[in-house]
């Protein structure tokens, strides 16, 4: 078995790849978030914080598709949750999926939806409309809070990993990512 790919003993050097470079990104955004929320208006740290945040969320969102699809081609392989416990854990890594795929996804609907439309590191992906879409344009004004839904879901991942499952339960289960 080659060690990019998973085993039931542990995830492979791509899995853990995308998981480890993903969190990394991830604190990257949260901060670019709490920097537009706490500092004020013409702060360099918020404006340089911020410059960051529309490409970095495109690229999680990509990165979360490709996740995706290699944790689907991988399930054959990874490592059993089984039990109660188990089963409380796919159903919080559906949620986080979830909201990794929806917290962007609305801002892509509503940049597609937009007089501005969508650019990525500075390519249009989408061009600009004349006019705005208005329904387009709803579900992104719950982007900010499914943002914040989401940090705390990633916060509950970490304390389950590190809280449970290192320190109270003393398992393999975060070795395996490790």
């Amino acid at each position: 078995m080659s060690d990019l790919t998973d085993s039931p003993q542990r995830y492979g050097a791509v899995s853990r790849a995308l998981h480890w470079g993903m969190a990394l990104m991830f604190l990257a955004q949260f901060a670019s978030a709490l920097a537009h929320w706490g500092l004020e208006r013409g702060s360099a740290l918020r404006d340089a914080l911020w410059s960051y945040h529309t490409d970095l969320g495109f690229t999680l969102f990509l990165l979360v598709l490709l996740r995706g699809i290699w944790g689907l081609a991988n399930l054959a392989n990874r490592p059993a949750h089984g039990g109660p416990l188990g089963q409380a854990a796919r159903l919080g890594h559906a949620v986080l999926y979830g909201l990794m795929i929806l917290v962007p996804g609305v801002r892509i609907l509503a940049a597609a939806g937009s007089d501005r439309g969508l650019s990525y590191l500075g390519f249009q992906v989408v061009p600009p409309r004349a006019a705005e879409v208005t329904w387009m344009q709803l579900p992104a004004e719950w982007h900010g809070e499914m943002g914040w839904l989401l940090l705390l879901v990633i916060l509950g991942h970490i304390a389950m990993a590190v809280g449970y499952h290192r320190l109270i339960a003393r398992d393999t289960t975060l070795a395996r990512m490790a």
